[in-house]
């Protein structure tokens, strides 16, 4: 038994846009997740001390990039060098796109981005939670299959467990399966 602590894992690690086009920053973040599915609602908890919580608090707006087992360098590097000393788009080679519905910008090589306008912040402690209204989600048209919809085993997405980040590789089973009618031959 342990004292107290975070312990509910995996949980996404994603890279966090904010500012706008001319001064942006991209911060990694594990606190982060669904609230509500309507309105669509999501929250990151942010430590006062980062340099993207002020870009956040003044703009009230962020996008939330998803990551890639090809993005874990970028994704790592983003949550340990501060954005007052680098600027992470450039040196992680990834690319500024424009957002449809906020100023902060996409990264174009994350699968998806879902872009957010702040409704609300709550002073947690060690961070504050910014819950969010989702206004849209951009996906890579790459990840689109014949019938239009969304295929997320495409993405080889990352999770983040206890200090280490982790492939999510393989469906093993879809909502529902559990009490799904048996198939007739």
């Amino acid at each position: 038994m342990w004292k107290p602590g975070t312990f509910v894992y995996p949980i996404p690690a994603v890279m966090v846009t904010s500012g706008d086009m001319e001064k942006s920053n991209i911060m990694t973040v594990a606190w982060t997740g669904i609230i509500n599915t309507n309105p669509a609602l999501v929250y990151i908890s942010v430590r006062p001390e980062r340099y993207s919580y002020n870009l956040i608090k003044e703009n009230k707006e962020f996008v939330i990039n998803l990551t890639t087992e090809k993005l874990a360098f970028a994704t790592d590097w983003c949550g340990v060098r501060s954005g007052a000393k680098f600027d992470k788009f450039k040196e992680m080679n990834l690319t500024k796109e424009k957002a449809n519905f906020v100023k902060c910008p996409i990264i174009k090589e994350s699968p998806v981005a879902i872009e957010c306008k702040v409704i609300e912040e709550r002073d947690n402690g060690s961070h504050t939670m910014f819950l969010a209204e989702v206004l849209s989600i951009d996906a890579d048209d790459k990840y689109i299959d014949e019938n239009g919809a969304f295929d997320i085993s495409k993405c080889d997405l990352i999770a983040y467990a206890n200090g280490g980040y982790y492939k999510l590789d393989k469906k093993i089973g879809k909502f529902g399966f559990s009490v799904q009618k048996k198939q007739k031959k």
